[in-house]
């Protein structure tokens, strides 16, 4: 199990130079606006390729193939390519995706408070 790193208020330089380089390689794993919403997407269970492109709205085809590819290549996705006439492919969230539990619901927490303090902010300059 990978050690936790707290962050305190002030850090040393060390510190913060350890906790850099790891959210640069959790970024480059992570990065865009794609990847987090794919496997909360299939957190749902096994979707097919059209299935999950509408699921995830937005995203075209060719993002989606992509983001899919990179997903499989990190182990956070399986494809499972079944033999029938036509072929069927369905994607599947890994036990490994469950380690960004924390990291999802963490961003979806901070997500809805922030809705909520830009429409306060918003409901209060229109009373004005």
């Amino acid at each position: 199990m990978a050690k936790t790193i707290k962050m305190p208020a002030h850090i040393s330089r060390e510190d913060c130079m350890r906790s850099l380089a790891a959210m640069d390689d959790a970024l480059f794993v992570i990065h865009g606006k794609w990847k987090l919403r794919i496997i909360v997407a299939l957190k749902g269970g096994n979707k097919r390729f059209g299935d999950l492109q509408r699921s995830v709205k937005g995203i075209s085809a060719k993002v989606l193939s992509a983001e899919l590819k990179d997903l499989e290549l990190n182990g956070f996705v399986v494809r499972h390519v079944y033999d029938s006439t036509p072929v069927t492919v369905e994607y599947e969230a890994t036990e490994y995706s469950n380690t960004l539990n924390d990291v999802i619901r963490a961003l979806a927490d901070w997500g809805a408070m922030h809705q909520q303090k830009i429409r306060g902010r918003l409901k209060d300059k229109s009373n004005r």
